[in-house]
């Protein structure tokens, strides 16, 4: 099993677009109507959907906002340079929520971004998380 896709809805699919391409440098992957079920799916991400997870953008005509509720946390994108990127994002109209810092009560460097639609991005610097070997992921049900 692998992971697909997260999919979220969005209130101006093209402004969605513009914000995770543009400003995140993610690639429109697909993008489909769907006249009879009035919705139209974006799909974006950073590799070809055959070896990378990525973001489904859902677009349901006629509903410009959602009630994000008080259960979705966020996604997360690792970064080279945290500070550098927080300030692109800045420079160009995004919304830095969390400056770059260290975590609480840890040592990973964070920030954190809201997208137009107010879902949350996590932006982690790479190499800051502190794995012992990220080359070898834990399966599940396997012990350490």
């Amino acid at each position: 099993m692998r992971m697909l896709h997260t999919m979220l809805r969005v209130g101006n699919l093209e402004e969605s677009i513009k914000f995770y391409c543009d400003l995140l440098g993610m690639k429109l992957l697909r993008q489909k109507d769907y006249p009879g079920g009035e919705f139209t799916l974006a799909f974006v991400g950073y590799g070809d959907e055959a070896d990378c997870t990525v973001l489904e953008l859902t677009y349901n005509w006629g509903v410009d906002s959602y009630d994000l509720g008080n259960a979705y946390g966020h996604i997360a994108i690792e970064v080279d340079d945290i500070y550098k990127t927080c300030n692109d994002i800045k420079s160009r109209g995004g919304t830095v929520t969390r400056e770059p810092g260290p975590m609480k009560h840890g040592s990973t460097v964070i920030a954190f971004i809201q997208d137009p639609n107010g879902y949350k991005i996590e932006l982690i610097q790479g190499g800051s998380q502190g794995w012992a070997d990220r080359s070898q992921p834990a399966m599940a049900g396997q012990s350490s």
